[in-house]
């Protein structure tokens, strides 16, 4: 059975309890038991590389005890123990010696529930889960983001709070890029469900580690904030599911509450890689954490001006950001000065529609800065679609080998990216022309002829656009218009006068 399908049985059985109201709260319901189980199937394996493995979970509340039996507690008496029993003493587990696992586990539960009311129905749901879900299978662990991806086209709403999942061969391509080392720090202060981290450990392993010693050292160089409880939890699960062993430094917290200025140097960091929420509005008050010049309550405005702020010097960062980052003026004018003046916006890689349906029909692009030098020179490149294609879809998604074009186009850094050149796709802006169009980095592709449109979204746009400026046309009219009459009238009252 595919993960989407297994998701989809658990959820009709969730329809049939009273207590669940909403895909909101089946979610809820779903990843604080996914959490469990995923954990107990990384206990069997600490469990074979360590004979002295004490689990943090006490004997009773451990998933294999309570729950992996089809034959087990059923009922009232399952309602009775997971009410009273599992998630009381979940929340307030207290570590053991030195082992921080309990930490984790605690902060986990700390805004979860149990929605459901049936007992028998919680049985099978969690019967379900036992028949289809082994995480210690390699082949499963990446099933993680594609479970997310259903968890967010259940939540009608997520796509206009500007969350969405991120398509796995972006972020495979904005790490590739940014290549953290070993002993790199990689931080995404809005991580979601640590779908970029994950990439990272990935990266990190297939580049760099060999030994234990430096997996011990991968093990504590990867951090990441979310706010929201579910994404949170489903980000510890997914960092436990790839190998980090006690996922402590996946924060649940919001990130910008903290005032700039508190963020110390020992708290920089060498690599940020994120795709903020944009689209979004921060609560009253967040934006005073900021400097007068950067206010907004623009959550992605405030997050890249924290990223700027993250960002030890020779620190690198890969970012997703909307056109109305590069267009924008006011505040965004000024933050796009900082960025220009303290990093070295090296390359901007613009994506094409599609990349984030459904969630968003908003063109993205990916941004790639260096702080400790001003940029020069921006360079851009075009990511064209796939001979054939007109869009993505779900069967038909984005892949990284796509992104070889601009693998093999990129250069480095070191040398100033000589090896650069200007092609059909690629092209550069320098920083003085920049500052001549008021910072607009929103500049097309100059090889490209005349493109006609038939996409409605775009057409609709542009017509929406004509008619502003029509109006607008009209409004100077009518000024003028009124100006004039006035005039006369004036002229004709002084000569009346005479």
């Amino acid at each position: 059975m595919s993960i989407s399908t297994l998701i989809k049985s658990i959820q009709d059985i969730m329809r049939k309890d009273v207590g669940v109201d909403g895909d909101a709260q089946r979610i809820g319901q779903l990843v604080w038991m996914l959490f469990l189980k995923i954990f107990d199937d990384r206990e069997k394996e600490w469990e074979l590389m360590n004979p002295d493995y004490q689990s943090p979970i006490p004997q009773q509340l451990r998933w294999r005890n309570w729950a992996a039996d089809s034959e087990g507690m059923t009922g009232e008496k399952l309602k009775d123990f997971v009410d009273n029993k599992l998630f009381k003493q979940l929340k307030e587990l207290t570590p053991q010696g030195e082992d921080r696992r309990a930490i984790v586990i605690r902060n986990v539960f700390e805004d979860a529930y149990n929605y459901m009311k049936s007992g028998q129905l919680l049985r099978q749901v969690i019967n379900k889960m036992e028949e289809g879900i082994n995480f210690n299978k390699t082949s499963e662990r990446h099933e993680l983001g594609t479970m997310y991806e259903q968890i967010l086209k259940d939540l009608q709403s997520a796509g206009n709070a500007g969350e969405f999942y991120t398509p796995r061969a972006v972020t495979q391509f904005m790490v590739n890029r940014v290549d953290p080392k070993l002993e790199d720090t990689v931080m995404d202060p809005a991580c979601g469900t640590g779908g970029f981290l994950t990439c990272a450990i990935d990266y990190k392993r297939k580049h760099y580690v060999e030994t234990p010693e430096q997996e011990a050292t991968l093990q504590n160089t990867i951090a990441g904030v979310e706010k929201k409880p579910l994404p949170h939890l489903l980000a510890t699960t997914n960092l436990i599911l790839h190998g980090i062993e006690v996922p402590d430094q996946i924060k649940h917290d919001n990130t910008l509450a903290r005032p700039l200025r508190d963020w110390g140097p020992k708290e920089r960091v060498d690599v940020i890689v994120a795709n903020p929420p944009f689209g979004g509005q921060e609560e009253d008050g967040i934006e005073t954490n900021f400097p007068s010049a950067f206010r907004t309550r623009e959550t992605a405005d405030l997050f890249m001006t924290l990223f700027i702020h993250l960002l030890r010097d020779g620190g690198r960062a890969a970012v997703v950001l909307p056109d109305g980052f590069l267009f924008g003026e006011g505040m965004k004018t000024r933050l796009k000065e900082k960025l220009l003046e303290e990093c070295n916006l090296h390359t901007i890689v613009r994506l094409p529609n599609g990349v984030f349906n459904p969630y968003t029909g908003i063109k993205t692009n990916l941004l790639f800065f260096t702080k400790g030098k001003p940029t020069e020179t921006v360079w851009y490149y075009e990511h064209p679609y796939p001979e054939g294609y007109k869009s993505y879809s779900k069967t038909k998604p984005m892949k990284f080998s796509e992104f070889q074009t601009e693998i093999d186009w990129w250069g480095t850094e070191a040398d100033g990216f000589a090896s650069r050149e200007e092609t059909e796709q690629a092209w550069k802006m320098s920083i003085d022309d920049i500052k001549a169009r008021n910072y607009n980095l929103d500049i097309k592709n100059p090889f490209e002829g005349e493109q006609v449109s038939h996409d409605p979204g775009e057409l609709l746009a542009q017509y929406e656009q004509q008619q502003a400026e029509i109006q607008a046309i009209r409004h100077q009219l009518r000024d003028i218009l009124a100006d004039a009459l006035s005039h006369n009238s004036d002229e004709n009252t002084n000569g009346g006068a005479a």
